[in-house]
């Protein structure tokens, strides 16, 4: 079987990573032969992540993809990484659907809502119904989770998986046993109490960033504040933001972002509530969780799927619960502990490549 996949961007970006690249070992081993084709290339993605904007590599991708497209009955299997043309009408979609091409169309965001929610009152005449659009061509819609699943069904998808987010559990090691939790010995407690130093850790992109983690700047430093052994290792930004004196700034690489996360005592995942963050996939929380590291999260999403309260991290709704929670954790060891290790055992059940693969094999293989 020959499968085409027509991603947004190359590997280096994390929504494609995740939601394509990181299975195509596992259709290759069952006999499929797999190419990809991104829309933006690294080149584009560099000038991104800098802040710089690139017209010409704009004005290429959008050429390259219209040249692949005339390739797609050549495969057995097309695969679309939420739309073929962002910001252009659904007619490719709908060339496909013409010709019969059941395509599979993959969502790990609310993108729909870049143009249904648009500023731009042309964007939301002419694209607001796009992405539904695309969904009631496509044979299948796979989402990320139930609220973007719940849009393909009102657009009229014939057919709806959910596949989460998920990582590939033998990148991620647990940073503490992740069997049975038993009562620590007095010499066990003694260890993990000298290292007094407290790493609350967020991973993310210079865009998250600006949207998400630099509203709780105040209660940040305020918690530094009231308890100088409490650091943050902010993974993705690398210029200082002015978030407090105990705040490291790290750039993130592919070969690097494991070991980051295993430096920290926990993760936070804050973010807006609005129609947008109830598309998100959680995707930071559950990168904690397979290192056994609690979450501490937002009310809005996914997010309580993952971190769930007082089971596998905390729920905050306020700065001070974001201070109180953050606190707790970092005074109750064994209560931390063993929280992490009910959210590495969620990602073994549930958020872990090792049990979705299986999944897409299924829609792929599907007639």
């Amino acid at each position: 079987m020959k499968i085409l996949y027509l991603t947004k961007y190359t590997r280096m970006a994390g929504s494609s990573r995740m939601r394509s690249y990181q299975y195509f070992p596992y259709l290759e081993k069952e006999g499929m032969k797999v190419s990809v084709k991104p829309f933006f290339d690294e080149a584009y993605l560099q000038d991104f992540y800098a802040g710089k904007k690139n017209i010409g590599a704009v004005i290429k991708s959008y050429l390259h993809r219209f040249f692949v497209l005339f390739t797609v009955l050549r495969y057995d299997r097309v695969v679309i990484e939420k739309e073929i043309f962002p910001f252009l009408p659904a007619f490719a979609e709908w060339m496909m659907k013409t010709l019969d091409i059941k395509y599979i169309v993959d969502y790990d965001d609310a993108i729909f809502h870049n143009y249904d929610l648009s500023t731009n009152p042309i964007i939301r005449k002419f694209l607001g119904a796009k992405i539904a659009k695309v969904m009631s061509y496509s044979g299948t819609v796979v989402a990320g989770n139930s609220y973007l699943a719940e849009y393909a069904r009102k657009a009229g998808a014939k057919n709806i998986e959910i596949i989460p987010t998920v990582i590939d559990i033998e990148r991620y090691p647990s940073k503490h046993n992740s069997s049975a939790h038993k009562p620590f010995t007095d010499g066990e407690r003694l260890d993990l109490q000298e290292n007094s130093k407290f790493v609350v850790g967020w991973i993310g992109t210079k865009t998250t960033f600006e949207k998400h983690l630099l509203p709780c700047k105040e209660w940040i430093k305020e918690l530094q504040n009231l308890d100088p052994d409490i650091h943050f290792h902010i993974v993705g930004i690398t210029e200082d933001i002015d978030l407090g004196e105990n705040v490291k700034y790290i750039p993130w690489t592919e070969e690097t972002e494991v070991p980051e996360i295993l430096k920290m005592d926990l993760g936070i995942m804050p973010l807006q509530d609005s129609q947008w963050e109830k598309g998100k996939c959680a995707y930071k929380l559950i990168q904690y969780a397979a290192c056994g590291i609690p979450g501490v999260a937002s009310d809005v999403g996914m997010n309580k799927e993952v971190c769930i309260d007082n089971e596998t991290g905390f729920i905050a709704n306020n700065a001070a619960e974001w201070i109180e929670k953050i606190k707790l954790l970092k005074k109750e060891t064994e209560k931390r502990l063993l929280l992490g290790q009910n959210a590495r055992k969620l990602v073994e059940n549930k958020y872990c490549i090792q049990v979705t693969s299986e999944h897409w094999l299924q829609i792929l293989k599907k007639k």
